[in-house]
């Protein structure tokens, strides 16, 4: 069941916010089930997971993979003009990262959970295949 009723509606900004938060929750309960007795590699670790370049990276990685309506949804997010000024990114990386941010606010908010969960779990497999620190 959808949290709302039309999220195809809602500003790309908007789903980034949304999305932000349901990856930053599904990675830290992810990394909690390896190592849930540190909390430093767990911070570090989480960091690995949800910055700006890993973000870009899961995205351009799995965008072929993507069904038309995900991939029209990924570009209006990333071809967004932005106010606020990217920390830590370039600009090309935050507007991909944010793109990334869009999609997953968007499953969430359209109830589509057995779809947000495949892309999620896509997304840790991306960064852990990237990165052997996450290896526990």
């Amino acid at each position: 069941m959808p949290v709302m009723e039309n999220p195809k509606d809602i500003n790309t900004t908007v789903l980034a916010y949304m999305g932000d938060a349901v990856y930053e929750q599904a990675v830290r309960e992810h990394i909690i089930r390896k190592r849930p007795y540190d909390a430093n590699w767990l911070h570090r670790t989480a960091t690995a997971f949800v910055k700006a370049q890993a973000q870009a990276k899961i995205i351009k990685t799995m965008f072929d993979g993507l069904s038309e309506e995900e991939q029209r949804l990924v570009k209006r997010a990333r071809n967004k003009k932005f106010t606020t000024k990217a920390r830590n990114a370039d600009p090309v990386t935050y507007k991909w990262a944010t793109a990334f941010e869009a999609l997953v606010g968007y499953l969430y908010l359209a109830g589509e959970t057995e779809r947000l969960g495949q892309v999620i779990e896509e997304a840790i497999a991306i960064v852990e295949g990237g990165n052997d620190e996450q290896s526990g």
